[in-house]
């Protein structure tokens, strides 16, 4: 009869071995055993701590943590445009354990400018859409138009004469202004600014007529009466900018109508990744979706809640690649 001591050893040693054996399974193996994710995950963000993207990836990675019963480890890669931290994801193993806080600059905008170590749509493969930042159409309270459709009918009724402000060239403002412009026929001259801030307060003294920013941006000044609102970019509008009408809801404007374009959020992972593992993820996150916290979180961000699986999130992302290709053509734009 073996010995307590033997006894514990024995048991130690065949923990060790299930372990190890748990260890060399792939991905789906350990999913079909129950056992995905059986370690901890990363998520890397992009962008630096405090952003909006690193705000949202970490709201998203406590509650996804609670759904997979393993800690999701937030992981900032900054730099390039969030080219970096996009490309270390891009270049990871594909096993389900790294993931990618997505947003639309260095997944949808920089690769189309030739600049960027990696092609989306081959090496990042889409999980789930989470958020969108909507975009408002802003002036200074005494520009004379009472609702958007006046406001197109003085711009478009004199082209050239009026400007609008981005915070940046070929920044997504200035890609979203641009392609409302197409949308409805406006010639209006473009004033690239380095950041939101500034080209806001010149819209406020008039020295710029118009700007699309962020709700985050915009929102405070349009409650202060400092700036007056026309439209928001978003089809089904948005929580965040109450009372202001979507594009796409406008009536007597057909070249808007489906008009949808923000800046969104959502989580990827590496090319590869075997299909169930992404479904896995997909379903975890949509659980957290509903959550009434995730939801006042996002919202003291100026996020809305825009959650899409795989299918629906790998559309709008071709959407978007299609509709910002167009602009920077036609436009001729040069990333800065």
């Amino acid at each position: 009869m073996p010995s307590n001591i033997q006894f514990k050893r024995r048991q130690l040693m065949t923990g060790i071995a299930s372990a190890a054996a748990l260890s060399v399974l792939t991905p789906t193996q350990l999913l079909a055993q129950g056992a995905y994710p059986n370690r901890p995950l990363k998520m890397i963000v992009p962008w630096p701590p405090g952003q909006a993207t690193d705000l949202v990836g970490r709201v998203v990675a406590q509650e996804l943590g609670k759904i997979l019963g393993q800690t999701v480890v937030i992981d900032n890669k900054a730099g390039a445009g969030g080219a970096i931290g996009t490309d270390a994801v891009a270049k990871a193993a594909p096993d389900g354990y790294t993931l990618l806080a997505a947003s639309s600059g260095p997944v949808s905008i920089s690769p189309l400018f030739g600049k960027t170590p990696y092609a989306p749509e081959k090496d990042l493969v889409p999980v789930a859409m989470i958020g969108m930042s909507p975009y408002v159409l802003v002036t200074a309270p005494n520009f004379p138009a009472n609702d958007l459709r006046e406001f197109i009918a003085v711009v478009k009724a004199n082209p050239g004469k009026y400007s609008f402000a981005s915070s940046g060239t070929a920044a997504t403002a200035h890609l979203i202004a641009e392609s409302f412009n197409a949308s409805v026929g406006l010639k209006a001259v473009h004033v690239p600014y380095k950041g939101s801030s500034p080209a806001l307060t010149d819209v406020i003294s008039g020295q710029v007529t118009y700007c699309i920013e962020t709700a985050a941006a915009t929102m405070p000044f349009v409650r202060s009466g400092r700036l007056r609102a026309y439209g928001v970019s978003l089809e089904k509008g948005s929580s965040v900018t109450p009372g202001v009408t979507p594009f796409a809801s406008a009536t007597g404007i057909p070249g808007l109508a489906g008009f949808d374009l923000g800046a969104w959020v959502g989580v990827m992972v590496p090319a590869g990744t075997p299909p169930a593992v992404v479904e896995r993820l997909s379903s975890a996150i949509e659980k957290i979706m509903p959550s009434a916290e995730l939801k006042q979180q996002f919202s003291n961000i100026a996020v809305e809640i825009d959650y899409r699986r795989v299918e629906e999130f790998n559309k709008y992302l071709k959407f978007i690649s299609t509709r910002f290709s167009d602009v920077i053509k036609t436009n001729n734009i040069k990333a800065e």
